[in-house]
């Protein structure tokens, strides 16, 4: 679905207020402030989306070495604007974005929520079990090891 014309696509990530705000009413896990300017200073490529007023209501973010490894993490679009092709169109420009910049035969790795599954494999993803197992690590406070 093309993204509608009351919205507008933009290359980069949106404001840190923004970034806070599209993850919390999205349903990702809060960040911190400092976790959020991270985030929008250490990604490979960011994009994100207007409505017709200049609110931000969706964004989209590439984590990766610029080499073969790329990591699509972030993808929120505020509830009241999907179905609408916010999302689409923010995950089909940072494709096309590692199809222009990176080496062919990049490895493109998300997680995701199941009722995005199928959104994903619209556009080509696959599940990496039973050949690979996906696992995660939140790190404590404090560490050592």
């Amino acid at each position: 679905m093309p993204l509608h014309r009351d919205y507008r696509l933009l290359d980069g990530p949106p404001p840190l207020t923004d970034y806070l705000r599209l993850r919390l009413e999205s349903g990702l896990s809060p960040k911190s402030e400092a976790q959020g300017a991270g985030a929008l200073t250490g990604s490979w490529t960011f994009r994100h989306v207007v409505d017709a007023a200049g609110e931000a209501v969706g964004m989209g973010r590439i984590v990766g070495d610029g080499a073969w490894y790329f990591l699509i993490a972030d993808m929120a679009t505020l509830p009241g604007h999907q179905g609408r092709g916010v999302g689409g169109a923010i995950l089909d420009a940072l494709l096309a974005h590692i199809t222009e910049h990176a080496p062919p035969e990049a490895y493109v790795t998300l997680t995701a929520d199941p009722p995005g599954r199928h959104f994903y494999e619209q556009r080509g993803f696959t599940d990496v079990a039973p050949q690979r197992t996906g696992m995660h690590l939140v790190m404590p406070a404090l560490c050592v090891w």
